[in-house]
């Protein structure tokens, strides 16, 4: 385990030991795959050692901003013409989009440049493998998908008509063997989890389907030991007899000059950034979170909100919140946990500074149905909250005894008069999209975020998947991945602060006279 994660580790490790809701330690069988960590003493499980498989360090290449299509068809497709040997592409949602239009044709010309060397080389050449998995195409394909983790396989003559693929001829005759899988559980357990991997080298972590959408989205680039663990994940969820690939050879295949993307055209976002970057070594860690079919509801409002299910990512997020000393930055798409909102409110206690950039009326009805709120009313009442936390002699918000967060405030201004610690600043933000832009009818101009980031005190970064919406936390299986890296959160505070710079409207600034 790296050292750099100490401060990190030591408290996500004992929650995920000590903390655990009762209902979730007995259902096991409901969650998939199964990552929880609490301690069996007829078992004999031992959480440190189990935990301690996800920490790692990654060699981080870039960090980008964009449309799903822009980052797809400048970074994530050309490395995919690139693949000697396999690609693993998990996303979530399929549609109709260019982004599917490019990778189809990325396909078929992999296939062609391919089917050269098939003449040339007959049987020589080793099959290229293509994994392609994602949850959710339509109503009708989630509302009769088998009830099974072994999932749907669709049949090749299938890929041109239902999902916009090459026929299966043309990938035969260039060596490529592809399998197309879906997993989705009723009633809302998609899998969530978005990633690229090519010839388990290298890894792509978007936060973006393959979908038509032009929302604002991130990736991060990375490779080294990092890519091994979200192999591990790939296997647990997707592929359990993944096979495993002989040694590379340092030659690269005849054909990757006739497969240089040239012939691709490049789908540029006025909100497109990219930092190409050579950071070595950086403490990482894997945060998967499992798939669970019970949403939990409390259907009556004096009923308390029950505890979100004990996963890696869960616990992560949670005790970033809880030891955060100087600020916390969060973009999500929505924000309807209640956990999530009750860590913010004990951070700005502590005299932590809070920034949420969330979206405006951002899938209205998918909020209501696997929440029973809204972003809009989770906000208002976060407001509310904050505004009492300010006449509040309590010591709201300060850190519990025995935890690696009980520091928390010694860096922080304190209020001698009422004493304790001097509130956190709030600032709250809806994403809009740059007025400009949309007037001159770029498609490209995002006009909704889509990006899943938290920064907190200016050293962790975590990126992925998961939302703070009730339905991350609850119901669908997510992954993320957390940095400790000053470095690479300045990088990405930096870009997204230049993207967003016409993009946001300012919903709350605690200080301003209309806000007292």
């Amino acid at each position: 385990m790296s050292a750099a994660l100490d401060a990190f580790a030591a408290p996500w490790k004992y929650h995920l030991d000590h903390n655990g809701d009762s209902k979730f330690r007995d259902t096991r069988i409901t969650q998939f795959p199964d990552y929880h960590y609490q301690r069996s003493v007829n078992q004999g499980t031992d959480v440190d050692a189990d935990a301690d498989t996800l920490i790692t360090t990654s060699q981080i290449h870039s960090f980008q901003l964009g449309t799903g299509a822009s980052i797809f068809t400048q970074s994530i497709l050309p490395a995919i013409l690139q693949a000697r040997r396999e690609v693993i592409l998990v996303t979530c949602f399929w549609a109709a989009s260019d982004t599917l239009t490019a990778l189809s044709n990325t396909i078929a010309q992999l296939a062609q440049g391919r089917e050269r060397l098939v003449a040339q080389q007959g049987a020589a050449i080793e099959p290229l493998r293509i994994r392609i998995c994602f949850s959710s195409r339509s109503l009708f394909q989630k509302l009769f998908h088998p009830n099974s983790r072994d999932g749907f396989v669709y049949p090749p003559h299938t890929w041109p008509s239902k999902l916009g693929l090459p026929a299966a001829q043309t990938l035969r005759a260039g060596a490529i063997d592809l399998q197309v899988k879906t997993l989705f559980f009723l009633p809302f357990s998609v899998m969530h989890p978005k990633f690229v991997v090519v010839d388990r080298q290298r890894a792509w972590l978007p936060s973006c389907n393959v979908s038509w959408e032009p929302w604002l989205e991130g990736c991060v680039e990375i490779s080294g030991s990092a890519v091994s663990n979200l192999m591990d994940f790939y296997r647990n969820v997707w592929e359990s007899n993944l096979p495993t690939l002989q040694p590379d050879s340092d030659a690269r295949p005849p054909s990757s000059p006739e497969l240089a993307p040239s012939w691709m055209t490049e789908i540029q976002s006025p909100a497109s950034r990219f930092a190409p970057l050579s950071m070595d070594d950086v403490p990482t860690v894997l945060l998967p979170s499992s798939h669970h079919r019970n949403p939990c509801f409390r259907p009556f409002p004096w009923m308390d909100d029950p505890k979100p299910p004990l996963t890696p990512l869960n616990v992560a997020v949670s005790c970033l919140l809880e030891m955060a000393q100087r600020s916390i930055y969060i973009q999500t798409p929505n924000l309807t946990s209640a956990a999530v909102i009750d860590g913010i409110l004990k951070a700005l206690g502590r005299g932590v500074h809070v920034t949420i950039v969330t979206g405006k009326r951002m899938m209205l009805l998918e909020q209501i149905v696997t929440a029973g709120t809204t972003t809009s009313r989770c906000l208002k009442s976060l407001i509310r909250r904050y505004h009492k936390l300010k006449g509040s002699p309590s010591s709201l918000g300060r850190p519990r005894g025995g935890s690696d967060a009980a520091g928390a405030g010694t860096n922080q201004d304190f209020d001698l008069e009422a004493g304790r610690p001097r509130l956190g600043r709030l600032h709250i933000a809806h994403f809009r999209p740059y007025l400009e832009q949309q007037e001159t009818g770029n498609s490209e101009e995002p006009v909704q975020s889509h990006l899943k980031l938290t920064i907190v005190d200016d050293e962790y970064t975590v990126l992925g998947s998961g939302n703070m919406d009730r339905a991350s936390w609850f119901t669908s299986q997510e992954l993320g991945v957390l940095f400790r890296s000053v470095q690479f959160a300045s990088i990405v505070s930096n870009h997204v602060n230049d993207a967003l710079k016409t993009r946001t409207s300012t919903v709350f600034e605690s200080g301003r006279a209309r806000d007292d």
